[in-house]
């Protein structure tokens, strides 16, 4: 139930994104609910291995390339998912970055275990 309720959450946040971030387009509920699916995957597989391979640029930097990456993976899911469109690196970064903000919220909301 509350895996539900963080999916919901998450694509209402993706929606709010899109919102108040210029240069994303979200179409419909449903485009939002499958770029959620698409960044949960994308952040299983994909993200632990980009950040590994790019540990010493993220040493380097003091971990603020860690934001270009997440940047980087929303362009992706947003060129992967029908119905959502990323304009450029600007508009993935700043909405990287507010999504990123509203997740916090959202998993310090929905604890698991609390039921």
């Amino acid at each position: 139930m509350v895996l539900l309720l963080r999916w919901l959450l998450f694509a209402l946040a993706i929606i709010f994104v899109a919102w108040l971030v210029p240069g994303i387009d979200v179409e419909n509920f449903q485009s939002a609910m499958l770029v959620t699916v698409i960044i949960a995957l994308i952040n299983i597989f994909i993200r632990p291995l980009i950040v590994f391979i790019t540990l010493p640029i993220n040493i380097l930097t003091l971990g603020l390339f860690t934001l270009v990456i997440n940047a980087l993976l929303f362009m992706l899911a947003g060129f992967m998912a029908p119905g959502v469109e990323v304009d450029g690196f600007l508009s993935a970064f700043l909405g990287s970055v507010v999504l990123a903000f509203l997740g916090l919220i959202i998993n310090m909301v929905t604890v698991p275990g609390e039921d």
